[in-house]
């Protein structure tokens, strides 16, 4: 038997990246070392693409697994597997999600699943779109004298699904600020219950949609014309929504 018969491919290794916002400038510092330097790249839509794109140049394989809301996407353990079998031909893989990894955004099952495989995985924590996008907006979900919390809410699911998880009464018992993700489409579903729990129907909502990027778009209104605005001003993903009464506090250009 030769000695290549003994020889064994080395373990890669996985790296979750929050990508930020949208801007490519937003990155962390670590995360666009790693995709900088990475074998292969599993990226998401929402996921800066230009980073991804000057990887691709230089010669990293550069892989599409968007999850398109209520389009075709690629499957989560279609994704799982990917990471793995590029980690174990020994290549160093990153796995490149918009905002944060852990926000929403399934990067602790990844973290998981690659622990199972013995899969050695880093996480680079990204900036939020649920601060992030206000931020950018000229929104401070925390106004000093105006909103002591803030209560950030997964909108893909809406109220009276069965596997929705949100107590919807308790958020609308809150006196500070809601930060709906994922939530255009369910808006008005969730902006009636909203109302039906107790909410004023007068309460500011801000929706600010494609955050950091040339296409940034902020529209505001009540949360009683949510059900119709939405359409009128054709508001689409990605967009985070902010209602309360820091979602009227806007700093203006001068």
């Amino acid at each position: 038997m030769s000695d290549s018969a003994h020889v064994s491919t080395p373990t890669g290794s996985v790296v979750l990246v929050g990508g930020g916002p949208g801007d490519p400038d937003l990155i962390t510092v670590a995360g666009a070392k790693a995709v900088m330097a990475a074998d292969v790249i599993l990226t998401d839509h929402l996921a800066p693409q230009d980073l991804a794109a000057d990887a691709g140049e230089r010669g990293a394989e550069v892989i599409d697994v968007s999850k398109l809301p209520y389009q075709k996407s690629v499957a989560q353990e279609e994704i799982n597997r990917l990471i793995v079998e590029h980690a174990r031909k020994g290549k160093k893989v990153v796995r490149l999600k918009g905002g944060d990894p852990f926000v929403f955004g399934r990067g602790f099952e990844e973290a998981e699943y690659c622990a199972g495989a013995g899969i050695p995985c880093r996480v680079i924590p990204g900036v939020t779109s649920a601060t992030a996008a206000p931020a950018a907006a000229g929104l401070s979900i925390t106004h000093r004298g105006l909103v002591h919390d803030v209560t950030i809410v997964s909108g893909h699911v809406p109220p009276g699904h069965p596997k929705s998880l949100v107590d919807w009464g308790a958020v609308a018992r809150m006196t500070g600020t809601i930060v709906l993700l994922m939530a255009v489409k369910n808006a008005p579903a969730i902006a009636a219950t909203l109302e039906k729990e107790g909410k004023s129907p007068d309460t500011p909502v801000a929706i600010v949609e494609s955050a950091s990027t040339a296409a940034q778009r902020l529209t505001t209104m009540t949360l009683g014309e949510v059900g119709d605005r939405l359409d009128q001003y054709g508001v689409t993903p990605p967009a985070i929504i902010v209602i309360g009464p820091a979602a009227e506090h806007i700093m203006q250009d001068d």
